[in-house]
């Protein structure tokens, strides 16, 4: 985005830099990234920079109001209702498309948020390695709001564990070693020092929650939440049914807790009126002009990872929608050809992350990750067989 970086970080690429940069990352834990890491970090002006972050403080604004849970109480589905839900999400992440408005200006568009967790931890080790590998400019980091690694790490470390001995704090996935996101949980346990726990192996004895370690029986008093509800449902029966102990009165504290994770997700979208957010209407609600359905995307509010999007809308996929009060349509969003390669050019989206400190009344912007495609959307299964695509951070400009 920033001509002069951009032909400077180009020009002085080669592909036995980006080998050793896979080397050097792909070090620590070998065998545990499985997901392709992009040749280039995105560079982010301080005006597109600024944009971004005014939207989320917007959306937050309407996170923060007190009619928020009346707003969102029908966005969580009946068997995935936790008990205990606390008052905010301790993490946010807000998906923005680099894409250009009807005067060929680039701007951000939001394209989706999330009441959870993300690679938090992954992030800290991504931009060191970037930094060991290329050149980055002084004047340009990863982190927001006045935050470095070491502040970034300590403010996470304190939103996880909230003083508690850190042996009864757990990062709790569903069977993590098969994760695509495993990285991630290894770095958590390296930085944070919390166990990983699989939800498999959870002991439950009245209300409390156990999990062993060496042998040694140990009470888990706050759950770093990595699972997504939805994925349970097509796991196997006895999996099933393991996760039904998490839908009980439990003596644990969520981190962020589960209900967050679709209050604030594509649901909360069709309440949302910002200029840089599309616009977004339940599809039971919506009045549907078929001639300019390929304006729009349909998307299934309880799905993740872009699985059951529609992007090419038809009629007849209107129509085929049993329930359409579960499905959401969206304003397609041009994104913009914005990183220039040795080929054709990349498109990009970035993830904006935010901590909700203890105590405070608001969250505040912290990090990012960024997702380079040269496909329809993003994702692995629009970029098979391209290069310059794929994980990455962007460096914001001072």
């Amino acid at each position: 985005m920033i001509s002069s970086i951009r032909k400077s970080f180009n020009e002085n690429f080669t592909f036995a830099r980006y080998n050793a940069f896979l080397e050097r990352i792909k070090s620590k834990f070998p065998g545990s990234i499985e997901f392709r890491l992009a040749e280039t970090p995105v560079f982010i002006d301080k005006g597109f920079k600024e944009k971004m972050l005014s939207t989320c403080e917007s959306i937050i604004d309407l996170i923060i109001d007190p009619n928020f849970k009346s707003l969102t109480s029908n966005s969580i589905p009946k068997e995935f209702d936790i008990p205990s839900e606390n008052n905010h999400s301790n993490f946010i992440a807000f998906d923005f498309g680099i894409c250009t408005n009807e005067e060929g200006e680039l701007v951000p568009q939001l394209v989706e948020m999330q009441g959870f967790a993300s690679l938090f931890a992954f992030q800290v080790w991504h931009d060191e390695i970037f930094k060991e590998q290329f050149e980055i400019p002084d004047r340009f980091s990863p982190y927001l709001s006045g935050l470095n690694k070491e502040s970034y790490l300590k403010l996470l470390k304190e939103i996880i564990t909230d003083d508690c001995p850190i042996e009864s704090v757990v990062l709790l996935e569903l069977l993590p070693e098969e994760q695509k996101t495993k990285v991630d949980f290894y770095f958590t346990k390296e930085y944070i020092g919390i166990e990983i726990v699989c939800l498999t192996s959870l002991i439950k004895e009245g209300k409390q929650l156990y999990y062993l370690k060496e042998g040694k029986k140990i009470q888990i008093k706050r759950i770093f939440n990595r699972i997504i509800f939805d994925e349970l449902s097509h796991q196997s029966l006895a999996i099933q049914e393991k996760g039904k102990i998490l839908i009980e009165e439990l003596e644990v504290e969520w981190v962020p807790h589960p209900n967050w994770f679709y209050r604030i997700s594509k649901y909360t979208l069709p309440f949302i009126k910002h200029p840089y957010v599309p616009e977004t209407t339940f599809l039971n609600k919506a009045i549907i002009d078929p001639s300019t359905l390929g304006d729009y995307v349909l998307k299934p509010l309880f799905s993740f990872a872009g699985q059951g999007v529609v992007i090419d809308l038809t009629p007849e996929d209107i129509a085929a929608v049993k329930d359409p009060q579960n499905w959401i349509l969206q304003r397609k969003v041009i994104y913009a050809n914005v990183i220039k390669t040795p080929n054709e050019p990349s498109k990009a989206e970035i993830r904006i992350f935010y901590f909700w400190p203890k105590g405070a009344e608001r969250p505040i912007a912290t990090c990012n990750l960024a997702r380079i495609s040269k496909g329809k959307m993003i994702g692995v299964r629009y970029n098979a067989d391209k290069d310059w695509v794929g994980g990455s951070i962007a460096y914001f400009e001072d």
